[in-house]
């Protein structure tokens, strides 16, 4: 889940606690171009709103709607935007987008599954909240694996979690280009390096910095299928220490700076320390497209590219 859904929901349950009944509007379908995924999430209360759906208009027109009284406030309501060129051109949809959105005024009876959700989100747990499309009442249920939000004439069923969080095991230059790009799209970044002089020398943004052993670092951050690790140091004695550890977990994306000679030496050597066939297969290296890359700003693209092919597809 992104953090601006985590914003969302923790400022859904500010307003509740205030006592105020405010509208939650989710995108639960898109037709062609959307400035915003299925699942994107906005807050309205009164003349305040936190998220975002398209970037403007759309949010406009729903805070006009809203204060005429012309949206039911007793049951979810599904919206369509873009159903016509002429309300493009209004709303300022892209190339004839559409976007389909459920509306739902929220009372203090939503605190519960609200906090519940936030409360799984921040014990890097999945959840899934099935809406009663009828009446609005939801029903929340732990999950095992992420699904993207499904919707039917009965009910609305959205998966809430963690966000992806990044260890970056190396605090040089690329580490720093890297965490900028991971923060940019809505990674949690986390840097291990054992080598107190490279972390004092850090001018990257702002991120917890981790000094001891990769291993040890790399296991008491509880490594889930929410995780990617990527070594960067170019030395063997950090970066396999490291991936000895990182391909024992539950790891999404394990990856490894180095050319494809580096890698080839890399993998006989984890062999003899005893990672097997499989474990090995689990590894991205040498790390990022193929795209040539040589300067560290384009392996940092080549690397946030590859992760977010495998995302897309996956």
């Amino acid at each position: 889940m992104q953090s601006l859904d985590l914003e969302v929901l923790t400022q859904l349950k500010h307003w509740l606690s205030d006592g105020q009944q405010p509208w939650l509007c989710t995108i639960v379908t898109t037709v062609g171009s959307s400035p915003r995924p299925v699942g994107s999430m906005l807050a309205l209360s009164g003349g305040d709103v936190v998220g975002t759906l398209s970037g403007g208009c759309v949010e406009e027109h729903l805070l006009d709607e809203i204060a005429q009284r012309k949206i039911a406030s007793d049951c979810p309501q599904r919206l369509h935007y873009g159903v016509s060129a002429e309300q493009n051109e209004r709303l300022g949809l892209p190339c004839g987008g559409q976007l389909e959105i459920i509306v739902q005024q929220l009372s203090a009876d939503d605190d519960l599954w609200i906090t519940r959700v936030i409360e799984a989100i921040n014990q890097r747990q999945l959840i899934t909240r099935t809406v009663d499309l009828a009446s609005g009442h939801t029903q929340l249920q732990p999950v095992n694996e992420f699904k993207p939000l499904q919707i039917n004439a009965v009910t609305m069923e959205q998966s809430f979690g963690p966000k992806m969080r990044m260890l970056l095991v190396g605090a040089g230059q690329l580490g720093q280009l890297l965490a900028d790009l991971a923060i940019a799209m809505d990674f949690e970044v986390l840097v291990i390096d054992p080598r107190e002089s490279t972390l004092a020398q850090w001018r990257g943004p702002d991120v917890p910095l981790l000094h001891g052993l990769p291993d040890d670092m790399i296991a008491s951050q509880a490594v889930d299928r929410h995780s990617v690790i990527i070594t960067l140091t170019h030395d063997p004695r950090i970066d396999d220490m490291a991936l000895l550890e990182a391909l024992e977990t539950d790891a999404w994306y394990v990856g490894a700076l180095g050319s494809v000679r580096t890698t080839r030496s890399r993998l006989e050597r984890l062999a003899t320390l005893g990672l097997s066939a499989a474990q090995l297969a689990r590894l991205h290296a040498p790390v990022g497209l193929p795209i040539g890359s040589k300067t560290p700003w384009e392996i940092a693209i080549a690397i946030m590219a590859e992760i977010t092919q495998l995302r897309r597809l996956g």
